[in-house]
């Protein structure tokens, strides 16, 4: 494949996603681990060459979203402040080939309570293209999971939980890796769930007593990993209360994820409707493009 009208770029800490665009549509697509923490300062545009170097025929614009665009990135491309419409400003990044040009996509900040998102507004752009009357909350889940208030097409204000990278490091470095099997179990989940959403403050109890039943009751492994997952996503509904209360809810993230959450929400009468992160993320990325 060569000839791209331009290439999009998910920049994120621990991969790089590529496509080759032409006449709004993706005609290829690569991927590498050569995430920003992967690569020094001067790497940036070779990984990126490795890339899209066969998709080169003459000169060709990058438009790029998420952690390329911090500090520690290629170029940093400062925050915008909300209220703001998201993925609205580009940065020129420095490069040495000739036939590039890379413009980065700003994040967006919050002074209070402090907070930063890098790449989740891009996906929040990629929705109010598609839907530019969307007016409610939308959650972003993840490793960071973002709770995002929308309203007359600006990002008014968010919070960021940490529950899956909490979830990682429990799953793999606490104690309780030796109760965890792979599987699900949907009852256990929303006892989790109503455990937490109910009384937050005994999640920290709340967790050793799941490797209490697996040595004294022998709990299997999928329960486990289904309560612990309810758990902590009962205790973030708790602490999210404000947001999700009486909104309109829309989530946007991995299939999988997606499922898990909204079953969450439904546990407490929300109906989300589900959205494809990379679908968005490449919405949002033709808006940006499109935008100039």
């Amino acid at each position: 494949m060569s000839g791209a009208d331009w290439i999009a770029a998910d920049w994120g800490t621990s991969n790089l996603r590529v496509w080759a665009m032409r006449r709004g549509d993706v005609v290829a697509e690569a991927a590498s681990d050569a995430g920003m923490n992967a690569v020094s300062r001067d790497g940036f545009e070779p990984a990126l060459m490795a890339l899209i170097e066969p998709w080169l025929d003459g000169p060709v614009e990058v438009i790029a979203c998420g952690m390329v665009g911090s500090r520690q990135g290629w170029a940093e491309a400062p925050y915008q402040s909300v209220p703001c419409r998201p993925a609205g400003r580009l940065t020129l990044a420095p490069t040495t080939d000739p036939r590039l040009t890379v413009r980065l996509l700003s994040g967006v900040s919050q002074a209070e309570p402090a907070d930063v998102m890098r790449g989740e507004e891009t996906q929040i752009a990629g929705l109010l293209a598609r839907q530019p009357d969307f007016d409610g909350v939308l959650c972003l889940p993840g490793t960071h999971t973002k709770w995002a208030r929308i309203s007359a097409g600006e990002l008014c204000h968010f919070r960021t939980a940490m529950t899956g990278e909490l979830f990682a490091l429990l799953e793999r470095h606490s104690v309780l890796r030796h109760s965890l099997g792979d599987g699900w179990d949907g009852d256990a989940f929303d006892e989790a769930l109503d455990e937490t959403l109910s009384r937050p403050e005994r999640v920290a109890t709340a967790l050793f007593t799941l490797r209490a039943e697996g040595l004294l009751n022998g709990e299997d492994g999928p329960r486990a990993r289904a309560r612990l997952s309810g758990l902590l996503i009962g205790a973030e509904l708790a602490a999210m209360k404000p947001y999700w209360l009486g909104q309109e809810v829309a989530l946007i993230g991995a299939p999988r994820l997606n499922e898990i959450y909204r079953a969450a929400l439904a546990h407490v009468g929300l109906e989300a409707r589900a959205h494809d992160a990379t679908e968005l993320v490449l919405a949002g990325l033709t808006a940006a493009k499109e935008a100039g």
